[in-house]
């Protein structure tokens, strides 16, 4: 199964630092954000990992390399800055992902969840790793129904991490389009499963919480 992470955002409310620096290499203790999903990634036996990019996209590219590093195959997606939104940018890499399912990760988190357990999902074209809601979305996304991701309360946030099928964008007709909008048609066919992550994890959309997780991380709290 590959890899792929989304790290094409500009990072605005990480201003001023991301006006220099593309979000995903802001560091986060001895690593970068991506790097410490990379880690993860390589730890849980991952070989090849698409990267989409597209604010400051080839300082990403060239600091991350050819993956070596991380003992990873690394192959870039470009796109132009806002062009595409997250689920356009994942149908435009689908020359890189190949047929079938890949596990999907949002470079925005900082999370100690185990990337081995997305190579062992339920047998559904979608599937979402959940969290608590967090101070600033506690209304939540998806419920859940034993393992079946549903449109009820009680609601978790969606931890931007899964698996998914390529099928599922694949079949769309528009170049732009959010990831939601292909969770929810999953969700609406029973095609969608989930399941709640209780360790670490932290949205990594403001200072306060990039302070937080550079604190983790400099505590040790976090594997990679």
């Amino acid at each position: 199964m590959k890899a792929m992470i989304l790290a094409a955002g500009r990072g605005e409310r990480l201003r001023p630092l991301t006006d220099h620096t593309p979000k995903p290499l802001i560091d986060v203790g001895s690593r970068s954000l991506i790097g410490h999903h990379l880690a993860g990634l390589a730890r849980a036996g991952f070989g090849d990992v698409v990267i989409n990019v597209a604010y400051r996209g080839r300082q990403i590219i060239d600091a991350l390399g050819d993956g070596r590093a991380w003992g990873l195959r690394l192959h870039f997606s470009e796109e132009q800055p806002g062009e595409l939104d997250t689920g356009g940018g994942v149908r435009n890499a689908l020359p890189l992902l190949g047929d079938g399912a890949f596990a999907l990760i949002s470079a925005d988190v900082f999370t100690d969840f185990d990337y081995a357990r997305l190579r062992h999902r339920d047998d559904a074209d979608v599937h979402c790793v959940l969290v608590d809601n967090p101070p600033h979305h506690i209304d939540g996304d998806f419920g859940l129904d034993g393992r079946a991701l549903v449109d009820a309360a009680p609601r978790y946030t969606y931890a931007g991490m899964g698996v998914f099928d390529t099928a599922r964008f694949a079949a769309r007709d528009t170049q732009r389009f959010a990831l939601s909008a292909v969770i929810q048609e999953a969700m609406q066919a029973g095609r969608a499963s989930g399941e709640r992550h209780a360790g670490r994890w932290i949205d990594v959309g403001r200072p306060s919480a990039l302070e937080q997780a550079r604190a983790v991380a400099c505590g040790g709290h976090v594997a990679g």
